[in-house]
Parts: C-alpha cells; structure tokens; sequence
C-alpha cells in the first residue's frame, strides 16, 4: 500500500451535482472571425451568420444559465472572435446583472487591445482566456496563418494582467506544435497567468489534418505536464487521461518507484524533460494544481452560435435548442447528456478501464474517429488492468 499520501486530492471532483448543474457553459457568439487557423473546430468566417443568437436572445440564454442555480456555471464568451459583436460589452452587463461569472476567449487580431481590455473589465469580465500555440511569432503566426497575431496576444496577455484580470492561456498539441511545450511553459512561468491549458487537439474542422499525437506521444506530454506542476499551473483539455497519469504518478512517487520505467516513458518526454532541466527551475515551489473530474455533458455545455447545444464544442451532436427548450431542461433530461454521463455506456478500452470513473476518455474524440460518442478514446494507449497497483489507486479514489 501507499508509503506516503499526497496532500489534498488528486483528482478533483465538482462540489454540485455535475448532473444537476455544469460547471462552464461555453457559448460560441459567433463563427466569425479575422483569422484562418489551420486547427480550427468552427472553421470560422469573414461575416456573422444571419441566424446567431441576437442581443435578446443571447440575454436569454443567460437567464437560463442562472436558472441552474447556485453556484451559477461560469459562462465563457468565445467564438470565432467574440469581439467581432458589437454588443458584446453590453452582453457582460447584463450576465453580470443576472449574477454569472463572465469571461471572454477572444481572438489574437487588432480588435484586442487595451481600450477594449478595459471595457470589458469595466462591464463585469474578471478572467480571459487567450490562444498561444508557439513561443516564437514565426510557429505562432504560422499556426494562425496572419502574421502579427503572436505579438498582440502577448501584449493583450501583458495588458490584462497589468489590469488586474485573471488570464488562461491555451496551447494546442499536435505534431506541430509539441516540441514547443518547454519554450511555452518558460513563457508561460515567466509571463504569469492562472492557468496553462494544453489542448489535445480533437481532428475536427480544419484541424483533420493537422497531425494528432501518437498514444504514445500523448503519454509522454501527460507525464510531462504533470512534472511540470510544481513550476506552471497546467491544466488539459480534451486530455482526460491526465486525471489516469495524475493518480499512477501518485500512486508510483509515494512508493519510491521510477515512472519512466513503470510507464513506459519514450524518446519525447526524454527529449521534453530534459530541455526544460536546463532552465534550472529546481524542484519548483508551486502546490500542484490536482484536474477536475468533467467532461463533455457531465460539467459541462456547449451552445452555438446559432443556438444549438452540445457537450462539448468538439462533439457536433445537438441535444436540443435553445430557443425551444431551456438549456436547463436539455442539459438534465436529454438522452445525449444522460447517456454521457452513465459510465457503462462506454465500450471498449474505456469501458474496460479501472480509471473510467475519473477519465472516461474523451468522447469528442471518440465521435471523431469512430462516429460513436461512447467508443475509445484513441488518444489513449493505457491497457485497461496493465498498472501494478490497483489497490493503492483504489484507496486515493476513496479518499
């Protein structure tokens, strides 16, 4: 059994009912948007469309937001480029004066400056979130095919913590992009902000061929991420396994066993580990930031701009709408969300798997590769019953 526990949980688990009431609502306002991203699941538009849920209709959705209760979920603004609506302040007014936590995601174009920082910290917004795929302009802007984003989603993450608002940065891992991951975390450790956020990307819209990990690739970035707690608020999403990797590396420090070994750790996180060594950052003074136990339909929604409501943004399968039914009705009852949120829906390896309970795999990505929201997660290479010390993870679940 477990030597030594670690302090606090592992895993965290919502405090409500997930099924009851979710923790984020994301709400695409709208598909447009000045940039061209090679990975883009809404593969955004120069215009708006003619059917996005107008300033009213955009009120009510967030009336029903607050009608699950509260805590209130925090509702997330993005798109596309949120600031591409004109109403857009006066849409945080109004959530604020219904008692939601705002924050807005908005693209890296000339619309994101200080004046606009300002109004929308003055409207009620206390968190942005904010896409860096590079640590260097020429892999950024190549990401995001408009030269020049780089330096104003740098500036714009400067100018929002100079203004006192809570910043997310959110990178996305694909081939492309993975051996950026020291470089970002130096930035990201250096620059501050609440949270990293390493997306595994999910090969929808322009991102099909934009070259996922291996299974293999993936475990080393998640143990990777997991070292670097104690230096860099990291978070996943779409990585849901990092919930696995987070209780196994629990589980093997506590017992004084080597993990690249336990795991079967390769060439990149070799490579990974031993760049960001170099930065001599030493054992880290940060208290390691445990995941949060949601997932697409269980904590969380998607609603588009046009009104439709899915699980996830990554997961294109409509519940309901808004316009005619409450969100609160779709999220609770639907047989999509239902069905998401019963663990012996799923099959498989995921089905299978000990650490289903606090992982489930990612069912957008499951849906992308199968068509089925309940199969595999294909990202995820763990062989259900392969790590050694059941009985030590059963205990940290329990505790």
């Amino acid at each position: 059994m477990l030597g030594m526990r670690p302090h606090g949980p592992v895993v965290r688990t919502v405090r409500h009912d997930p099924a009851d009431r979710p923790l984020l609502v994301i709400w695409e306002a709208t598909r447009a948007c000045a940039l061209s991203c090679v990975h883009c699941r809404a593969e955004a538009q120069p215009r708006r469309h003619p059917r996005e849920l107008d300033t009213d209709a955009a009120t009510e959705l967030m009336r029903q937001v607050a009608a699950f209760g509260r805590p209130s979920p925090i509702f997330v603004i993005t798109g596309g480029d949120c600031f591409e609506r004109e109403d857009l302040t006066e849409l945080v007014r109004r959530g604020r004066a219904l008692g939601l936590a705002v924050a807005v995601s908005p693209s890296g174009t000339e619309k994101l400056d200080r004046k606009a920082l300002r109004a929308l910290q003055d409207a009620g917004v206390t968190a942005l979130s904010l896409s860096l795929d590079g640590a260097t302009a020429a892999v950024h802007d190549g990401f995001r095919r408009v030269p020049g984003t780089f330096d104003r989603t740098v500036e714009a993450w400067a100018t929002a913590r100079d203004l006192g608002m809570k910043v997310q940065v959110n990178s996305t891992m694909s081939s492309r992009t993975v051996h950026e991951l020291p470089d970002l975390a130096a930035l990201v450790r250096a620059q501050g902000a609440m949270t990293w956020s390493a997306f595994m990307l999910v090969p929808i819209g322009r991102g099909v061929d934009l070259g996922a990990l291996t299974p293999q690739q993936a475990e080393d970035v998640m143990n990777y991420l997991y070292d670097l707690g104690p230096h860099v608020p990291v978070k996943t999403t779409e990585g849901h396994h990092f919930r696995r990797v987070s209780l196994q590396r629990a589980v093997l420090a506590a017992r004084g066993e080597d993990h690249v070994a336990a795991l079967g750790l390769g060439e990149l996180y070799a490579e990974l580990t031993e760049r960001t060594a170099a930065f001599g950052w030493g054992d880290g003074a940060r208290v390691r930031r445990p995941p949060v136990n949601v997932n697409a339909g269980y904590g969380f929604v998607f609603v588009s701009h046009v009104g439709t409501v899915h699980p996830s943004g990554f997961l294109p399968v409509s519940a309901g709408d808004v316009r005619e039914q409450p969100l609160t009705e779709i999220y609770r009852t639907s047989e999509l969300f239902t069905g998401l949120r019963d663990p012996a829906r799923l099959t498989g390896r995921c089905g299978a798997c000990e650490f289903g309970r606090v992982c489930g795999g990612s069912r957008s990505r499951a849906y992308a590769a199968t068509g089925d929201p309940f199969a595999s997660d294909p990202l995820c290479g763990y062989v259900p019953g392969s790590f050694p010390h059941p009985e030590d993870v059963a205990a940290l679940l329990a505790s």
